[in-house]
Formats: C-alpha cells, sequence, structure tokens
C-alpha cells in the first residue's frame, strides 16, 4: 500500500507542476515494479487530481458554466484534445514502456519551460479561439510521457502572449473534460486494475487529491513569482539522469 500512497502523492505533485506527472510515473512504476496496467493505475490517480482541480477551481468552473463563451473556448480545446489523442492512442501507448524516449521528453520540456519564461510577464487576459486551439493541441501533445501537460498549455498560452494567471486558469480547466475523456477510453483497464485492488488504490487515489490540491496552490504562488524556469532545469537534469540510467 505505501509504493500507492507514494506513486499518488507523485501524481498529485508532477501533475499540477510543470514536470510531467506521466513522465515520473512511468519511471517510479519501473524502480518500484508496481502496476502491470499502467494506464489503468495511472488513470486511477488522475481521478484524485480531477477532484482536486475541482474543489480547487470551484469558483471559476461555476462561472464558465454561466458563461457560454467559456464553453465553446473549452468545447474547441477538448475537442482537439480528443481528436489527437484518440487517432494517436496507440501511438501514445507505446511510449509508455520507451524509458529512453521518456527521459529524453523530459529534457524537451525543460527546454520548453525554460524558453516560455522570457514571456512570463505578458499581460493579455483574453482568450481566444486561436488560443484554445494552440491549448487544445499542446495538452494533446503532452499525452506523451514526459511532456508535462500543464507545462505545455500554459507555455503555450504565454507563447500567445496570455497572461499568466489566465493561463493557469484555462489550463486546468480545460483538463477536466479530457480526463473524463480518458477515462471513459480506458474504463475496461480500469475495471481490471481494481479486482482485488481496491484498498491500494483507494489510498492511492486519496494520496493524490492531497498532495495536487498542495500543488495546485504551490503552482500558483510560483507563477506569481515568475519563477517557471526553476522546473525546466529540474526537467533537464532528471532527464540526463534517467537517459544514463535507462541506456
Amino acid at each position: 500500500m505505501l509504493n500507492y500512497i507514494f506513486l499518488g502523492i507523485v501524481q498529485g505533485i508532477t501533475e499540477f507542476l510543470p514536470i510531467s506527472s506521466s513522465g515520473h510515473l512511468v519511471l517510479i512504476q519501473r524502480l518500484l515494479g508496481v502496476g502491470g496496467e499502467e494506464l489503468g493505475l495511472t488513470l486511477i490517480l488522475h481521478l484524485g487530481s480531477i477532484l482536486a482541480v475541482v474543489i480547487f477551481f470551484f469558483q471559476d468552473i461555476l462561472a464558465a458554466l454561466r458563461d457560454t463563451r467559456t464553453l465553446w473556448l473549452i468545447f474547441i480545446a477538448t475537442l482537439i484534445t480528443g481528436v489527437v489523442g484518440f487517432f494517436a492512442r496507440g501511438f501514445f501507448e507505446a511510449l509508455f514502456t520507451a524509458y529512453s524516449l521518456v527521459a529524453l521528453a523530459l529534457i524537451v520540456n525543460g527546454i520548453i519551460l525554460i524558453f516560455a519564461q522570457r514571456f512570463i510577464n505578458s499581460q493579455r487576459k483574453i482568450i481566444g479561439v486561436k488560443d484554445a486551439i494552440i491549448a487544445g493541441l499542446a495538452q494533446a501533445i503532452a499525452i506523451i510521457p514526459g511532456i508535462s501537460r500543464s507545462g505545455l498549455t500554459i507555455s503555450a498560452l504565454l507563447f500567445r502572449k496570455v497572461e499568466r494567471q489566465t493561463s493557469f486558469k484555462f489550463s486546468f480547466i480545460i483538463l477536466i473534460p479530457a480526463i473524463a475523456g480518458a477515462t471513459i477510453l480506458q474504463i475496461k483497464r480500469i475495471s481490471f486494475s481494481l479486482q482485488g485492488n481496491l484498498f491500494n488504490l483507494a489510498a492511492g487515489f486519496i494520496a493524490s487529491l492531497i498532495s495536487g490540491l498542495f500543488a495546485l496552490w504551490l503552482l500558483k504562488l510560483i507563477l506569481e513569482r515568475t519563477k517557471l524556469h526553476y522546473f525546466g532545469y529540474y526537467c533537464i537534469l532528471l532527464g540526463m539522469i534517467n537517459l544514463l540510467f535507462f541506456r
């Protein structure tokens, strides 16, 4: 059970900090020897994270539900993510066991974050259709383990000169339908993972929820202090270490 709690903590923190939850989970699961059904386990932990998003952004979600324009933008981003994710699903799944590629993706993720730091003081607060399309594409690409979903979507919006807190909120609001869709597609794997493993997965789920709330608060604080590039250096270092370890 301790392994699952540890994985839940890793999921909660790395899902929201821009350092790639899937990249960390793939590497750590191999080290711990946990989870023959990696995607099923990962999605269970993601459900804890998604609940953290709903709690943390509850007021923003309510506001979005009352705003037709915001709902339209969320739909666009989700549609783009869903279409790309569905047709490239086989390719993305194969990468979950390509450990050297995960390490390389972490390095790429780090470079993107360091470059995004140059746009951290952008001031535009209105999300447009083009922004939603690009955020949706970024979210789809971030299915690749080692590429951070939050890091890539926030960076993509920063590149579009969107203000950092606006980028932060939109990045996580579009996460909700994306994870819901991924869960539906992988429901058979989740059902398989639940067999004889309920208490361990419940412990991981709770750990993911609590650590996710902490990570969201921390990322919000770090964006306010414009220190996004620190995560980039971390990803590059971790990727290089793992590239050597898994070669």
